[in-house]
Formats: C-alpha cells, structure tokens, sequence
C-alpha cells in the first residue's frame, strides 16, 4: 500500500467523524464565541470543513510564505459547513491521490520574507498541519458544543451524550 493510500484512508475515516460533529453545530448560534479572542462558532466550524482541501493545496507548492490568519469567513449555515467539508474532502483527495512517495519525502519550506520558519519533509507537513490540526480544532469545537449545551458526538470513544459501547 502506497503512502498516500494511508493518508487517503485516514482522511475518508475521518470526515466522516467530523460530519458527525459539523451535524451537531447550532446554525443559530455560528455567531457565539466563547471568548473575546476565541474565533465564533461558524468560523471554527467553517475552518474544520476547509482543512482537508486547503492544506494540501498549501502544500503543493514546495515554499510558502506564511499565510494571513485574520479574518476568517463565518459559516452562514450547516449546509453550508457540510457542502465545504464534501467539497474539500474531495479536494484533499485528489491532491493526495497525485503524490506519490518522492512527493511526499520532498522538502517543504515556510517563509516569512526572506527567513526560513520551517523546512519539513511534505509528508511530514501533512500529519502536522493537515491531520493534527484538524483533529486538534475539532477537539475544539467540541468544547464548544458542551458550553452550548449541545450534544456531543462519539469521537473517539463514549461521549456523556453518546456511547456507541453500549448495548442497544
């Protein structure tokens, strides 16, 4: 099995447990946040949709500057954070789809101006920046579900609201 197969695997596992946490989202309270410096509700939730697509678009080329973090986009709606997360799933998989073990052992650097931040290996980058991080804002959301009173998914094991253990 090629690399890529298993990245490809995992995404498809993945995205799945993340819709089933995008499904859990209020869409009348996207505009909530927990805190005056936490990002709202519908741009965290609307951020965990983009990343399986952006992030490998970001690394296709092998040096970036770093990006602009402000301003992010606020979801309007779940199906609108649902459609991005098919659409981008779909993206990121044919990114992965045409790399292959070269691609991935390929150096890839981030800039800011003329200074090297980071020079990783793309597969490298990919685990980090792609899976970690969408597992660490989904983790995230969560959080956020419980403070809205929200039910939680099953993730990875029992949730309070749901365990998928349990006899019928």
């Amino acid at each position: 099995m090629k690399t890529t197969d298993n990245l490809i695997a995992e995404l498809t596992r993945e995205a799945v447990t993340t819709r089933r946490v995008l499904e859990r989202v209020p869409e009348d309270r996207l505009s909530w946040a927990p805190h005056p410096k936490s990002m709202t509700l519908g741009q965290l939730a609307l951020h965990i949709a983009e990343i399986p697509g952006a992030v490998p678009e970001f690394l296709a080329e092998p040096m970036r500057e770093v990006p602009d973090f402000g301003g992010r986009p606020e979801a309007r709606s779940q199906a609108e954070l649902l459609a991005a997360l098919d659409e981008n799933v779909a993206n990121g998989t044919r990114r992965l789809t045409a790399w292959d073990d070269k691609d991935l052992e390929a150096a890839w650097t981030m800039v800011h101006g003329t200074e090297t931040v980071f020079s990783a290996p793309r597969f490298e980058m990919i685990r980090s920046i792609m899976f970690n991080h969408w597992y660490h804002h989904r983790g995230e959301l969560l959080v956020y579900l419980r403070l809205l009173d929200q039910p939680v998914p099953s993730v990875y094991g029992p949730s309070a609201d749901e365990n998928p253990f349990a006899p019928a």
